[in-house]
């Protein structure tokens, strides 16, 4: 089994095309937002669990959390599952550490809150969009690169600042159908970490 995971705190251009690729596909994401995200796109936190997605939270402005005190990251927390629960999502008890920093006094301060910290197994890198030398053929490639059970897919749903593009949705029906034939099915992080 293989779980995809969609970063959200840029923008929502993406969105569409995943959610539409996930449902055509009958296959199930688990989305990590920020609180920014979720208070400015509500409709989308609206439509990702209507998909019968999952949420997760991300903090509320993505900072990185090895530098900020232990009050200021249960606000973080705390700012950010405001946001998503009023989007009608609840992001308990999953968590992403903006660009993947952390150290063992965070992963103890987010765990106090009720939160285990998930990290990926494979960044598709999409994200740097072509204005950073990517395609959405390095993004499937990459993702199937290093096929094994339990893999956690990082991708995100904005498009790239400098190009516009979304590459990780362009990529996402290819990926999709690579996996399947090289005989995976897919979960949530609720499933796979049981």
């Amino acid at each position: 089994m293989v779980a995809l995971t969609f970063d959200a705190g840029a923008n929502a251009a993406g969105l569409p095309s995943i959610l539409q690729t996930l449902a055509t596909t009958g296959v199930r994401g688990t989305f990590f937002l920020t609180g920014n995200w979720a208070a400015g796109n509500p409709a989308g936190v609206a439509a990702i669990v209507a998909g019968g997605h999952r949420v997760g939270n991300h903090s509320m402005t993505h900072p990185g959390f090895t530098g900020l005190p232990d009050a200021a990251i249960g606000d973080q927390l705390v700012r950010a599952q405001q946001a998503i629960l009023a989007g009608g999502g609840d992001p308990r008890p999953l968590f992403r550490f903006p660009f993947g920093e952390r150290d063992a006094r965070t992963i103890a301060a987010v765990n106090a809150y009720g939160y285990v910290a998930v990290r990926w197994s494979v960044d598709t890198l999409g994200w740097k969009g072509s204005s950073g030398g990517i395609s959405a053929r390095i993004v499937a490639d990459r993702t199937l690169a290093g096929l094994q059970p339990g893999e956690i897919v990082l991708m995100h749903i904005g498009s790239n600042p400098d190009d516009g593009t979304t590459l990780d949705a362009d990529a996402l029906p290819g990926i999709i159908d690579r996996i399947r034939q090289a005989g995976y099915g897919f979960t949530t992080l609720d499933s796979l970490l049981g």
